[in-house]
């Protein structure tokens, strides 16, 4: 309610404060109404680009489809898979299914390991493999129609021989977190779709259909899932608000935080590399796949993002997805 005590005179100052902050409010609102407007003029020009959503706040201020499927039927997110099974892990770990990131292969389902594994795979660790630092052989790139040819991608996975140690580098490869993936369906006596769709599906209210699945039956841990736009924009909204959905925690806050510690270097983007999720100087959360598939979240600047493109075509840093991150920390971050 309106107060009843008398307005002190305004100083030369405060006036020119009050003036300039006057002038400043219709700038910032039409700066705010003219910059959804640059989105379609950008992405018009970006041919694989089939549709994006961004969310600021509650409100979804960027809804655009020019190619593709819609916003509301399921695409291929590609290797944004990856981050979805590491938010996977970090509910088994808080569900008690897994003790730790710490914990080896060895101690949590040895029963996936040949019997003429790469000596030492037996050593490795959730967050090795969390991380792409398990120094197997990758067999995404060339060796990727060997390994999903193969008769058992996980033993496929671990006979690639150590090219680095454990722990060390990067080595940007599928098949890593396939074995992780398969780690959590012996952990948790549950599949990775099962546990997708009861750890994120349900509470988020959003589709999962069933995907790939190798031939031991386990299904694809770090390719091929697919889910809708609005969908992915949900679990942007989920990393940007600390695990919280809808006023319930569904993914652990610490987690989150664990999550999104760089812990190595991509060597491709340069881009820091958390539990599955890469993150950009300018203070980006992403998860990328092929073809310019993204589910991004800004917690600084209350943004989550969706992006889906032609899975078909590639998308390297100096090419398309330059472009998509020229989109995201230009025309995009200026919504915040």
């Amino acid at each position: 309610m309106p107060s009843d005590r008398p307005h002190p005179m305004l100083t030369r100052r405060a006036f020119s404060a009050t003036l300039l902050g006057a002038m400043a409010v219709p700038l910032v609102a039409r700066a705010f109404a003219q910059a959804p407007s640059d989105i379609p003029s950008r992405i018009a020009v970006m041919s694989q680009l089939h549709a994006i959503l961004v969310q600021r706040g509650d409100e979804i201020i960027v809804a655009e489809a020019p190619r593709g499927r819609g916003l509301d039927r399921v695409a291929n997110i590609k290797s944004c898979s990856k981050s979805i099974v590491g938010l996977l892990t970090g509910n088994a770990i808080a569900q008690g299914s897994i003790p730790s990131v710490d914990a080896t292969i060895g101690e949590i389902a040895p029963s996936i390991i040949p019997s003429d594994a790469t000596p030492g795979v037996e050593d490795l660790t959730i967050e090795e493999l969390l991380t792409l630092r398990a120094g197997l052989e990758g067999t995404s790139g060339r060796n990727y129609g060997a390994w999903v040819n193969s008769e058992d991608w996980v033993a496929f996975a671990l006979r690639r021989p150590m090219v680095a140690s454990p722990g060390g580098r990067m080595i940007y490869s599928t098949g890593t977190t396939h074995i992780l993936g398969a780690v959590l369906a012996v952990a948790t006596g549950k599949s990775l779709l099962a546990q997708a769709r009861t750890v994120l599906g349900q509470p988020l209210g959003i589709e999962i259909p069933a995907w790939t699945q190798d031939p031991q039956g386990y299904y694809f841990g770090g390719n091929e899932m697919a889910l809708t736009p609005r969908g992915m924009l949900r679990i942007a909204a989920l990393m940007r608000d600390q695990g919280q959905f809808d006023g319930d925690q569904i993914i652990p806050a610490d987690w989150i935080d664990q999550s999104t510690q760089a812990r190595t270097r991509s060597p491709y983007s340069g881009f820091d590399y958390g539990y599955g999720w890469f993150l950009t100087r300018s203070g980006f959360i992403i998860a990328r796949g092929y073809g310019g598939q993204i589910i991004a979240a800004h917690p600084e600047q209350d943004l989550a993002v969706a992006i889906t493109s032609d899975p078909t075509s590639p998308a390297r840093s100096g090419g398309y997805f330059g472009q998509l991150m020229d989109l995201l920390e230009g025309p995009v971050l200026s919504l915040a």
